[in-house]
Protein backbone atom coordinates (compact mmCIF):
# COMPACT_ATOMS: atom_id res chain seq x y z
CA UNK A 1 0.00 0.00 0.00
CA UNK A 2 1.34 3.90 -0.90
CA UNK A 3 -0.11 6.98 0.76
CA UNK A 4 0.51 10.21 -0.92
CA UNK A 5 -1.67 12.24 1.77
CA UNK A 6 -2.31 15.70 0.90
CA UNK A 7 -0.42 18.62 3.30
CA UNK A 8 -3.31 20.24 5.38
CA UNK A 9 -6.81 21.04 5.04
CA UNK A 10 -9.77 18.52 4.23
CA UNK A 11 -8.86 16.19 1.78
CA UNK A 12 -10.65 14.21 -0.42
CA UNK A 13 -9.56 10.36 0.06
CA UNK A 14 -9.02 9.32 -2.92
CA UNK A 15 -8.38 5.15 -3.31
CA UNK A 16 -6.15 3.05 -6.49
CA UNK A 17 -7.14 -0.37 -6.20
CA UNK A 18 -5.75 -3.36 -7.82
CA UNK A 19 -2.43 -1.74 -8.82
CA UNK A 20 -0.39 -5.26 -9.07
CA UNK A 21 2.41 -3.43 -10.84
CA UNK A 22 3.16 -0.47 -8.89
CA UNK A 23 2.67 1.77 -11.77
CA UNK A 24 -0.32 4.00 -10.78
CA UNK A 25 1.69 6.91 -9.60
CA UNK A 26 4.48 6.33 -12.26
CA UNK A 27 2.29 6.37 -15.49
CA UNK A 28 0.68 9.77 -14.66
CA UNK A 29 0.81 13.12 -13.28
CA UNK A 30 -0.83 13.04 -10.18
CA UNK A 31 0.81 16.63 -8.70
CA UNK A 32 -2.29 18.14 -10.05
CA UNK A 33 -4.62 16.47 -6.80
CA UNK A 34 -2.14 16.93 -4.09
CA UNK A 35 -3.81 19.70 -2.44
CA UNK A 36 -7.43 17.92 -2.71
CA UNK A 37 -6.96 14.67 -2.48
CA UNK A 38 -5.15 12.03 -0.26
CA UNK A 39 -4.34 9.48 -2.47
CA UNK A 40 -4.33 5.99 -1.38
CA UNK A 41 -2.64 2.94 -3.53
CA UNK A 42 -3.50 -0.39 -3.10
CA UNK A 43 -1.02 -2.68 -4.62
CA UNK A 44 -3.07 -6.18 -3.40
CA UNK A 45 -6.12 -7.87 -4.50
CA UNK A 46 -9.29 -8.51 -1.68
CA UNK A 47 -11.91 -10.47 -2.84
CA UNK A 48 -13.87 -11.00 0.54
CA UNK A 49 -16.34 -8.15 0.78
CA UNK A 50 -16.53 -7.43 4.53
CA UNK A 51 -12.58 -6.90 4.48
CA UNK A 52 -12.95 -4.66 0.95
CA UNK A 53 -16.08 -2.75 2.57
CA UNK A 54 -14.02 -2.03 5.70
CA UNK A 55 -10.47 -1.48 3.51
CA UNK A 56 -12.83 1.79 1.41
CA UNK A 57 -15.00 3.42 4.21
CA UNK A 58 -14.65 6.70 4.11
CA UNK A 59 -13.11 7.14 0.81
CA UNK A 60 -15.25 9.30 -1.78
CA UNK A 61 -13.01 8.51 -5.20
CA UNK A 62 -12.13 4.90 -5.60
CA UNK A 63 -10.14 4.53 -9.12
CA UNK A 64 -10.27 0.64 -10.53
CA UNK A 65 -8.18 -1.47 -12.65
CA UNK A 66 -10.48 -2.94 -15.35
CA UNK A 67 -12.73 -5.95 -13.95
CA UNK A 68 -10.52 -6.12 -11.07
CA UNK A 69 -12.82 -6.09 -8.63
CA UNK A 70 -16.54 -6.13 -9.01
CA UNK A 71 -18.42 -3.79 -7.39
CA UNK A 72 -21.64 -5.11 -7.13
CA UNK A 73 -24.75 -3.46 -5.63
CA UNK A 74 -24.00 -4.80 -2.23
CA UNK A 75 -21.17 -3.30 -1.64
CA UNK A 76 -21.80 -0.35 -3.12
CA UNK A 77 -24.39 -0.34 -0.43
CA UNK A 78 -21.45 -0.56 1.95
CA UNK A 79 -20.06 2.89 0.71
CA UNK A 80 -21.99 5.69 1.61
CA UNK A 81 -19.23 8.12 0.94
CA UNK A 82 -18.41 6.97 -2.19
CA UNK A 83 -19.28 9.90 -4.90
CA UNK A 84 -16.95 8.83 -7.76
CA UNK A 85 -15.77 5.92 -9.42
CA UNK A 86 -13.42 6.08 -12.07
CA UNK A 87 -12.84 2.91 -14.25
CA UNK A 88 -10.34 2.07 -16.91
CA UNK A 89 -12.22 1.57 -20.15
CA UNK A 90 -15.64 3.16 -21.37
CA UNK A 91 -17.24 -0.38 -20.36
CA UNK A 92 -16.76 -2.59 -17.06
CA UNK A 93 -19.14 -5.52 -16.39
CA UNK A 94 -18.21 -5.89 -12.93
CA UNK A 95 -19.56 -2.62 -11.81
CA UNK A 96 -23.17 -2.47 -11.25
CA UNK A 97 -23.92 0.71 -13.21
CA UNK A 98 -27.35 0.56 -12.19
CA UNK A 99 -26.78 0.41 -8.58
CA UNK A 100 -24.39 3.27 -8.60
CA UNK A 101 -26.80 5.81 -10.71
CA UNK A 102 -29.48 4.43 -8.02
CA UNK A 103 -27.27 5.77 -5.20
CA UNK A 104 -25.70 9.40 -6.84
CA UNK A 105 -22.29 7.68 -7.59
CA UNK A 106 -20.79 9.01 -10.82
CA UNK A 107 -19.27 6.51 -12.88
CA UNK A 108 -16.13 7.71 -15.57
CA UNK A 109 -13.99 5.87 -17.60
CA UNK A 110 -10.94 6.28 -19.18
CA UNK A 111 -10.16 5.66 -23.10
CA UNK A 112 -8.17 2.49 -23.96
CA UNK A 113 -6.16 0.27 -26.29
CA UNK A 114 -7.83 -2.70 -27.07
CA UNK A 115 -5.67 -4.00 -30.10
CA UNK A 116 -2.92 -4.70 -27.76
CA UNK A 117 -4.50 -8.16 -26.52
CA UNK A 118 -4.50 -9.30 -29.94
CA UNK A 119 -0.24 -9.29 -29.73
CA UNK A 120 -0.54 -11.80 -26.41
CA UNK A 121 -2.79 -13.33 -28.20
CA UNK A 122 -0.42 -14.31 -30.98
CA UNK A 123 2.47 -14.66 -28.10
CA UNK A 124 0.06 -17.40 -26.56
CA UNK A 125 -0.36 -19.28 -29.69
CA UNK A 126 2.90 -19.42 -30.53
CA UNK A 127 4.21 -20.35 -26.70
CA UNK A 128 2.15 -23.41 -27.19
CA UNK A 129 2.25 -24.28 -30.69
CA UNK A 130 6.54 -24.45 -30.16
CA UNK A 131 6.64 -25.16 -26.36
CA UNK A 132 8.55 -22.22 -25.39
CA UNK A 133 7.76 -23.05 -21.86
CA UNK A 134 8.38 -26.37 -21.27
CA UNK A 135 12.03 -25.86 -23.38
CA UNK A 136 12.78 -22.85 -21.00
CA UNK A 137 12.01 -25.13 -18.00
CA UNK A 138 13.96 -28.12 -19.66
CA UNK A 139 17.25 -26.01 -20.74
CA UNK A 140 17.22 -23.90 -17.35
CA UNK A 141 17.30 -27.68 -15.83
CA UNK A 142 19.87 -28.99 -18.14
CA UNK A 143 17.84 -30.63 -20.83
CA UNK A 144 18.32 -30.05 -24.39
CA UNK A 145 15.61 -30.37 -26.63
CA UNK A 146 12.27 -31.76 -25.36
CA UNK A 147 9.57 -31.46 -27.58
CA UNK A 148 8.59 -31.36 -31.34
CA UNK A 149 6.59 -28.05 -31.94
CA UNK A 150 3.65 -27.77 -34.62
CA UNK A 151 3.85 -25.61 -37.71
CA UNK A 152 1.47 -22.69 -38.31
CA UNK A 153 1.89 -21.94 -41.86
CA UNK A 154 -0.88 -23.97 -43.85
CA UNK A 155 -2.95 -24.24 -40.77
CA UNK A 156 -6.98 -23.43 -40.35
CA UNK A 157 -7.14 -20.64 -37.52
CA UNK A 158 -10.86 -20.02 -35.84
CA UNK A 159 -11.97 -16.98 -34.38
CA UNK A 160 -14.81 -16.93 -32.22
CA UNK A 161 -15.94 -13.79 -32.76
CA UNK A 162 -14.59 -11.27 -35.16
CA UNK A 163 -14.52 -7.77 -33.95
CA UNK A 164 -11.80 -5.44 -33.96
CA UNK A 165 -9.53 -7.63 -31.55
CA UNK A 166 -10.89 -11.11 -33.91
CA UNK A 167 -10.26 -9.19 -37.65
CA UNK A 168 -6.73 -7.96 -35.67
CA UNK A 169 -5.77 -11.74 -35.11
CA UNK A 170 -6.91 -12.44 -38.29
CA UNK A 171 -4.95 -10.51 -40.37
CA UNK A 172 -1.87 -11.67 -38.21
CA UNK A 173 -2.83 -15.22 -39.25
CA UNK A 174 -2.42 -14.22 -42.63
CA UNK A 175 1.09 -13.20 -42.26
CA UNK A 176 1.58 -16.61 -40.64
CA UNK A 177 0.46 -18.25 -43.54
CA UNK A 178 -2.95 -19.11 -41.56
CA UNK A 179 -6.32 -19.39 -42.89
CA UNK A 180 -8.43 -17.95 -40.47
CA UNK A 181 -12.35 -18.87 -40.71
CA UNK A 182 -14.64 -17.19 -38.23
CA UNK A 183 -17.90 -17.40 -36.24
CA UNK A 184 -20.36 -16.00 -33.73
CA UNK A 185 -23.93 -15.76 -33.67
CA UNK A 186 -24.27 -12.43 -35.49
CA UNK A 187 -21.60 -12.87 -37.97
CA UNK A 188 -22.78 -13.23 -42.14
CA UNK A 189 -20.75 -14.52 -44.34
CA UNK A 190 -20.12 -11.07 -45.84
CA UNK A 191 -19.07 -9.25 -42.90
CA UNK A 192 -16.73 -12.40 -42.51
CA UNK A 193 -15.28 -11.78 -45.66
CA UNK A 194 -14.88 -8.04 -45.38
CA UNK A 195 -13.14 -8.31 -42.50
CA UNK A 196 -10.22 -11.24 -43.70
CA UNK A 197 -11.48 -14.35 -42.97
CA UNK A 198 -14.02 -17.05 -44.13
CA UNK A 199 -17.34 -17.78 -42.68
CA UNK A 200 -18.05 -21.30 -40.71
CA UNK A 201 -20.64 -22.85 -38.93
CA UNK A 202 -20.33 -23.23 -35.04
CA UNK A 203 -19.34 -26.87 -35.44
CA UNK A 204 -17.07 -26.86 -38.07
CA UNK A 205 -15.16 -24.17 -36.50
CA UNK A 206 -14.19 -26.26 -33.20
CA UNK A 207 -14.17 -29.53 -35.56
CA UNK A 208 -11.40 -28.11 -38.42
CA UNK A 209 -9.52 -25.75 -37.15
CA UNK A 210 -6.16 -26.07 -35.68
CA UNK A 211 -6.02 -23.22 -33.80
CA UNK A 212 -9.53 -21.30 -31.59
CA UNK A 213 -8.74 -18.25 -30.50
CA UNK A 214 -12.12 -16.04 -28.61
CA UNK A 215 -12.51 -12.88 -29.26
CA UNK A 216 -16.31 -12.46 -28.28
CA UNK A 217 -17.57 -10.35 -25.25
CA UNK A 218 -18.97 -11.72 -22.31
CA UNK A 219 -22.73 -11.82 -21.72
CA UNK A 220 -25.07 -14.33 -20.55
CA UNK A 221 -25.24 -15.27 -23.91
CA UNK A 222 -21.74 -16.11 -24.86
CA UNK A 223 -21.11 -17.55 -20.52
CA UNK A 224 -19.82 -20.97 -21.15
CA UNK A 225 -20.27 -20.96 -24.84
CA UNK A 226 -17.38 -22.83 -25.45
CA UNK A 227 -18.32 -25.62 -23.29
CA UNK A 228 -17.58 -29.86 -23.26
CA UNK A 229 -19.61 -30.75 -26.75
CA UNK A 230 -17.54 -27.66 -28.68
CA UNK A 231 -13.95 -28.85 -26.86
CA UNK A 232 -14.61 -31.99 -28.02
CA UNK A 233 -15.23 -31.40 -31.55
CA UNK A 234 -11.31 -30.39 -32.07
CA UNK A 235 -8.95 -32.18 -32.89
CA UNK A 236 -6.27 -33.92 -30.90
CA UNK A 237 -3.40 -31.65 -31.69
CA UNK A 238 -5.81 -28.55 -31.47
CA UNK A 239 -4.67 -25.18 -29.76
CA UNK A 240 -7.89 -23.03 -27.74
CA UNK A 241 -6.27 -19.63 -26.83
CA UNK A 242 -8.99 -17.47 -24.42
CA UNK A 243 -7.68 -13.85 -24.22
CA UNK A 244 -11.08 -12.52 -24.05
CA UNK A 245 -12.68 -13.57 -20.39
CA UNK A 246 -12.53 -16.69 -18.43
CA UNK A 247 -16.59 -17.68 -18.07
CA UNK A 248 -16.57 -17.72 -22.11
CA UNK A 249 -15.08 -21.33 -21.34
CA UNK A 250 -16.02 -24.00 -19.51
CA UNK A 251 -12.90 -24.26 -17.29
CA UNK A 252 -13.80 -28.07 -15.78
CA UNK A 253 -13.94 -29.33 -19.62
CA UNK A 254 -11.14 -27.26 -20.68
CA UNK A 255 -9.09 -28.85 -17.45
CA UNK A 256 -10.81 -32.24 -18.48
CA UNK A 257 -9.68 -32.28 -22.15
CA UNK A 258 -6.46 -30.76 -21.22
CA UNK A 259 -5.45 -33.98 -18.81
CA UNK A 260 -7.18 -36.32 -21.23
CA UNK A 261 -4.99 -35.23 -23.94
CA UNK A 262 -7.90 -34.88 -26.56
CA UNK A 263 -6.62 -31.42 -27.73
CA UNK A 264 -2.67 -30.71 -27.60
CA UNK A 265 -2.82 -27.45 -25.40
CA UNK A 266 -4.13 -24.14 -24.15
CA UNK A 267 -2.89 -20.77 -23.79
CA UNK A 268 -4.98 -18.73 -21.13
CA UNK A 269 -4.68 -15.23 -20.22
CA UNK A 270 -8.73 -15.12 -18.40
CA UNK A 271 -10.31 -17.44 -15.83
CA UNK A 272 -13.54 -17.77 -14.31
CA UNK A 273 -12.39 -16.25 -10.95
CA UNK A 274 -8.88 -13.94 -10.96
CA UNK A 275 -6.39 -14.41 -9.57
CA UNK A 276 -6.26 -17.83 -9.54
CA UNK A 277 -6.67 -19.82 -6.16
CA UNK A 278 -3.17 -21.52 -5.83
CA UNK A 279 -4.39 -24.99 -6.13
CA UNK A 280 -6.06 -24.42 -9.28
CA UNK A 281 -5.87 -27.69 -11.41
CA UNK A 282 -4.49 -25.61 -14.22
CA UNK A 283 -0.92 -25.61 -12.47
CA UNK A 284 -0.64 -29.17 -12.82
CA UNK A 285 -0.81 -29.85 -16.51
CA UNK A 286 2.29 -29.05 -18.69
CA UNK A 287 0.14 -28.46 -21.82
CA UNK A 288 -1.35 -25.04 -20.87
CA UNK A 289 0.52 -21.65 -21.10
CA UNK A 290 -1.06 -19.03 -18.36
CA UNK A 291 -0.78 -15.76 -17.94
CA UNK A 292 -2.38 -13.76 -15.30
CA UNK A 293 -4.88 -11.65 -17.62
CA UNK A 294 -1.56 -9.49 -19.46
CA UNK A 295 -4.11 -8.67 -22.61
CA UNK A 296 -4.25 -5.16 -21.80
CA UNK A 297 -0.83 -4.76 -19.69
CA UNK A 298 1.62 -2.61 -21.19
CA UNK A 299 3.13 0.57 -20.52
CA UNK A 300 1.36 2.87 -23.39
CA UNK A 301 -1.99 0.90 -22.65
CA UNK A 302 -0.96 2.29 -18.86
CA UNK A 303 -0.39 5.76 -19.33
CA UNK A 304 -3.62 5.95 -21.38
CA UNK A 305 -5.38 4.39 -18.15
CA UNK A 306 -3.76 6.37 -15.26
CA UNK A 307 -3.47 9.66 -17.02
CA UNK A 308 -7.05 9.93 -18.60
CA UNK A 309 -7.54 8.45 -14.53
CA UNK A 310 -6.28 11.95 -13.43
CA UNK A 311 -8.12 13.81 -16.00
CA UNK A 312 -11.27 12.15 -14.73
CA UNK A 313 -10.85 12.95 -11.35
CA UNK A 314 -9.61 16.40 -12.34
CA UNK A 315 -12.62 17.48 -14.29
CA UNK A 316 -15.24 16.22 -11.32
CA UNK A 317 -13.61 18.43 -8.68
CA UNK A 318 -13.86 21.16 -11.08
CA UNK A 319 -17.59 20.32 -11.32
CA UNK A 320 -16.90 19.37 -14.89
CA UNK A 321 -17.33 15.27 -15.47
CA UNK A 322 -15.48 13.50 -18.12
CA UNK A 323 -16.31 10.28 -20.20
CA UNK A 324 -19.15 9.92 -17.79
CA UNK A 325 -20.79 5.97 -18.43
CA UNK A 326 -23.68 7.11 -16.40
CA UNK A 327 -24.81 10.60 -16.46
CA UNK A 328 -28.40 10.05 -14.92
CA UNK A 329 -26.48 9.45 -11.80
CA UNK A 330 -28.07 12.18 -9.03
CA UNK A 331 -24.19 13.05 -8.12
CA UNK A 332 -23.19 15.66 -6.08
CA UNK A 333 -20.46 16.90 -8.21
CA UNK A 334 -18.87 19.67 -6.68
CA UNK A 335 -18.76 22.73 -8.26
CA UNK A 336 -15.35 23.48 -8.66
Amino acid sequence: MTKRPRSGGTATKLAVLDDYHGAALAMADWSGLSDRCAITVFDDHLADEDALAARLEGFAIICIMRERTPFSSALLARLPQLRLLVTTGMGNRALDLAAATERGVLVCGTRGAPLRTAELTWALILAVARNIVLEDRAIRNGAWGRTIGQDLIGRRLGLVGLGRLGTRVALIGKAFGMEPVAWSENLTPELAEERGARWVDKEALFAESDVVSVHTVLSERTRGLVGAAEIGLMKPDAILVNTSRGPIVDEAALVAALRAGSIAGAGLDVFETEPLAADHPLFALENVVLTPHLGYVTRDTYRVFYGDTVAAVEAYLAGRPIRVLNPEAESRVPEG
